[in-house]
């Protein structure tokens, strides 16, 4: 076992030294197979390796991530691919079926036909949606090759159908290639639309890639005029040229679920069961979770159907609404969206790859989806906003507003993208991180992160029918924005900030700290945030207000003798900002200082201080950032040992976090360190003197905790978890749909199988309940039992944060003749002993306490 321990960590070091050399001279899988350890373990060791900022970089990171998202995508494929060839195929065909059609062989010819055109067809490789759908091209080019004994129904029905009518298989040389590609377009589509009503598959996409994609590169393999099979060997060995070129896994070996690609074993506490039944004779229910492809696929359709009923163009209820403001905004808005149109197909060719791009309805419909949702959420928006205004003086303002529409726009596009983009890995719905990934959109649109905040509360409330996957989707885009995206150089935040301070000759107050803990009113429109502080110059209460305002971050637009007003999206941003921050805050501090809780109040007056007075320093930063100075500078002047290295381990483990934050912040222009390094030189002498207060008998003021409110965001009928700190949720009464079967038809269930009780044990004694009650009942239960159970994180074993001895020091030294592969194997080594020797420790101290 030890020398096993041993070899792996030798190959997680190399792997990591040759990815940041760039000297992979081996790949992925050959890396598996030396030192016999499978992906999903050597993600999960690489983890454990990752003990410092010196040791995984983030072009390591990178690469990982790259990876695992191939390996996700692969998998959840491969796992459908075999699934759905079970339901196509016999297992056991008539006898006049010859061996050489086998499953094995048939499975196999498959499969590394769909792997040759995937790596040939598509650069974006993470894309569940478009590899599935080449995936069905494959399976309809090889059902319409297969004798018709061999197959089950509806697919045999269908073969019979297209040989009945007459094949395309081997087209007549006098017919030109216009009329062949008719031909097969009017005869050889009932296959692929068996498949795809089969699986819940967008006929019109499956077809495009068919034909614009598929076709061409069965013409690239000289193939595609063929009655028969294709040599396997000669397509593998085209593969294996590809997974070389790549340096990265070889899927073939799925086939022969090979180990080093088997995936981890599904815990049985994640499988929802109904309670045991009375009577043991009867089968035991137990509902599976729904697979990545069929998730996907679901959505994709679910988006499809509400839009089928919204136009390309304004409604008729749009148009009064244009023709009723001051400017008519039609020619604007229809203009706007074709000049979007162009640069988002460019912008999509040059994230995804030419010879994808060239796959065109896809680009064209996701676009074409979005301008539904935009003209259909734009109408529900503008309801909503007459009813609380009194001339169309706003509405006309709005609707002529560029950056509202724009923004309106971009937000409908993102939730189309986010609704293809899926990752096999993300079983909440959350699409990860791609090329396409937001905040893609916003370059695209040369769109500020700060203007598209201002519509995302708006959009989401104007449209219902929003999935809870992208309601959580959109609110994390809102995260991102308020934590890094709206304080980058550029944004106009930092005007409307400096207009505030200008507001009254008041000091530096963006949003005062006397309204942190007022209670959120989630009742602000579009009119509120786009054009504050804008007010109609019919009413008496707002003054001289001239037509020609400016909405924020567009100074010049108040006369001279009248003061600017207070700006509604800068003190709602604030306010979600110190929501976020606090919380953030507080899940951190719950993890490393739950027996200090008297500090909590001090690190967060110091964060809010700092992100209300001292907001420069957020200029190209993230919140986090500032947060984990606040609470190391805090304990520092409190004489708390809390160290940056174990502050980092803890944060690592936060949801939604990114290793870059802290390996890499902002020190001054163009110039990056860890974040000790920005704790010493920047916020330590910023901040300095007010931190040193803290430590006085006269401390400042403590900040207000910010009021906590029900998320606007979330569904009434979400499952809602017991407050108790266990794995226990209560679920109401749901009626799901299929979509083949009608957007409004339920799915069969049993009266026992409509709520759901999952505790994660088996049901027994009375007690159990009664626990459960209690937990359910007693509110005060999860701080108690959190208390209980909480311990300080394991430090990083070995960090260089450190500067002139404030941490520990990291003694490593490398002779100046070394090579860089030979430095970084060192320190590698380096690691490897001290980790040996902390876990040396650890089981020394282990058995010391079991002794006592």
């Amino acid at each position: 076992a030890y020398n096993k321990k041993k070899k792996e960590t030798w190959g997680v070091c190399i792997f990591i030294v040759a990815v940041d050399l760039d000297e992979m001279t081996f790949t992925f899988t050959e890396l598996l197979k030396s030192i016999s350890i499978s992906v999903c373990a050597f993600f999960q060791f690489l983890k454990e390796v990752d003990v410092n900022m010196d040791t995984v970089s983030t072009k390591v990171d990178s690469t990982v991530s790259r990876l695992k998202k191939k390996y996700d995508v692969l998998l959840a494929l491969y796992h459908k691919f075999e699934r759905t060839c079970g339901l196509i195929y016999l297992e056991q065909p008539c006898s006049e079926i010859s061996a050489e059609l086998s499953s094995v062989l048939v499975l196999k010819n498959y499969w590394i036909t769909f792997l040759l055109a995937k790596g040939k067809v598509l650069q974006v490789e993470d894309d569940l949606v478009i590899s599935f759908q080449l995936l069905l091209c494959v399976l309809d080019y090889f059902i319409k090759l297969s004798p018709p004994a061999m197959l089950k129904e509806p697919y045999k029905s269908a073969v019979t159908a297209v040989t009945v009518n007459g094949s395309a298989r081997a087209p007549r040389r006098g017919q030109n290639r216009s009329t062949r590609t008719a031909k097969q377009i009017d005869i050889d589509t009932k296959v692929i639309e068996v498949l795809c009503k089969e699986h819940d598959c967008n006929l019109d996409e499956v077809k495009n890639v068919y034909f614009t994609s598929f076709i061409p590169f069965l013409n690239s393999i000289g193939i595609v005029a063929s009655n028969g099979l294709p040599e396997v060997e000669v397509l593998s060995k085209q593969y294996h040229e590809l997974y070389l070129n790549n340096k990265d896994i070889d899927a073939r070996l799925f086939l022969d679920h090979d180990e080093t690609l088997q995936p981890d074993v599904i815990p049985c506490s994640q499988l929802e069961r109904t309670p045991v039944k009375n009577n043991p004779d009867e089968e035991l229910n137990v509902i599976l979770p729904q697979t990545p492809v069929r998730a996907a696929m679901n959505n994709i359709q679910q988006l499809i159907m509400i839009l089928n009923s919204a136009t390309d163009k304004p409604s008729d209820t749009l148009i009064v609404y244009f023709n009723n403001c001051t400017v008519n905004p039609k020619d604007s808005i229809l203009k706007r969206v074709e000049n979007l149109e162009h640069v988002f197909k460019k912008k999509f060719a040059e994230a995804v790859g030419q010879a994808c791009a060239e796959i065109g309805s896809q680009v064209t419909l996701r676009y074409k989806l979005g301008v539904r949702l935009y003209y259909r959420v734009m109408e529900s928006m503008l309801k909503s906003v007459r009813q609380v205004l009194i001339t169309f003086f706003l509405l006309s303002k709005l609707l002529n507003d560029n950056i509202f529409h724009t923004s309106l726009l971009a937000c409908a596009v993102e939730v189309v993208m986010a609704t293809y983009v899926r990752s096999a890995s993300q079983s909440d719905g959350i699409s990860a991180e791609t090329n396409l990934s937001f905040p893609w959109i916003l370059n695209v649109f040369d769109l500020k992160a700060f203007d598209f905040y201002k519509v995302i509360e708006s959009f989401i409330k104007a449209e219902p029918s929003l999935t809870r996957e992208m309601i959580k989707h959109l609110e994390r885009c809102e995260h991102q924005i308020m934590e890094s995206l709206a304080w980058q150089s550029g944004s106009p935040l930092f005007d409307l900030i400096k207009l505030s301070k200008e507001r009254e000759g008041q000091a530096d107050q963006p949003e005062p700290t006397s309204s942190v803990n007022v209670p959120f009113q989630h009742n602000h429109t579009a009119a509120d945030l786009y054009l504050s502080p804008v007010r109609s110059p019919k009413k008496k209460a707002s003054g001289p207000q001239s037509a020609n305002s400016t909405p924020d971050g567009q100074p010049g637009g108040t006369p001279p003798t009248q003061k600017p007003q207070k700006s509604t999206s800068l003190s709602l941003f604030y306010k979600k900002v110190y929501l976020l921050a606090y919380l953030r805050l507080h899940s951190l501090f719950f993890r490393l200082l739950s027996e200090h809780p008297d500090l909590e109040p001090l690190i967060w007056t110091l964060l809010q201080h700092t992100l209300q007075n001292e907001y420069e320093l957020m200029r190209d930063r993230h919140l986090d950032q500032i947060m984990m100075c606040c609470m190391y500078g805090i304990c520092k002047v409190k004489n708390v040992d809390l160290r940056f290295k174990i502050i980092v381990s803890a944060y690592k483990e936060l949801p939604n976090t990114n290793q870059e934050t802290f390996k890499r912040v902002l020190i001054r222009e163009e110039q990056y360190d860890s974040i000790i390094v920005f704790y010493n030189l920047v916020f330590m002498q910023k901040l300095k003197t007010n931190i040193l207060q803290y430590a006085s008998n006269r401390p400042p003021t403590l900040s207000p905790i910010p009021h906590i409110p029900r998320s606007p965001y979330q569904f009434s009928n979400s499952p809602r978890r017991v407050p108790a700190g266990n794995n226990i949720y209560i679920s109401p009464l749901k009626s799901p749909y299929k979509f083949s079967d009608g957007f409004q038809s339920p799915t069969k269930m049993t009266p026992r199988s409509r709520i759901l009780v999952s505790i994660g044990e088996s049901f027994g004694t009375s007690e159990k309940f009664q626990k459960i009650n209690q937990m359910v009942c007693n509110s005060d239960c999860q701080l108690k039992r959190s208390a209980e159970v909480s311990a300080a994180p394991k430090p990083l074993k070995r960090l260089r944060f450190d500067i002139e001895g404030q941490d520990e020091a990291d003694g490593s030294k490398h002779l100046p003749q070394e090579s860089k592969f030979q430095q970084k194997l060192a320190e590698m080594t380096s690691t490897r002993t001290r980790m040996q020797k902390q876990k040396l420790n650890d089981g020394n101290d282990t058995s010391a306490s079991e002794e006592k």
